[in-house]
């Protein structure tokens, strides 16, 4: 596993997580509810990892919401 989503999933746990007011506008857009992504983060699975990104760590991983269907 991904040691950037390990310690994601860790701070969300601990509900040491805030999403930002551009990250809800954003997630909107969408149609992907916040709830969707932090409850379906333990069942996500790495698709790609970025430990060393110039501007941080940072993963990209397939989520299921809560029918099931694939995050996009």
């Amino acid at each position: 596993m991904s040691d950037v989503l390990k310690r994601v999933q860790q701070l969300v746990e601990r509900g040491a997580v805030r999403v930002s007011a551009h990250g809800y506008d954003e997630l909107a857009a969408d149609t992907i509810r916040v709830r969707d992504v932090l409850e379906g983060l333990p069942q996500a699975v790495v698709v790609e990892d970025y430990p060393t990104y110039p501007t941080g760590p940072c993963v990209l991983v397939l989520q299921r919401d809560g029918d099931g269907e694939p995050i996009q």
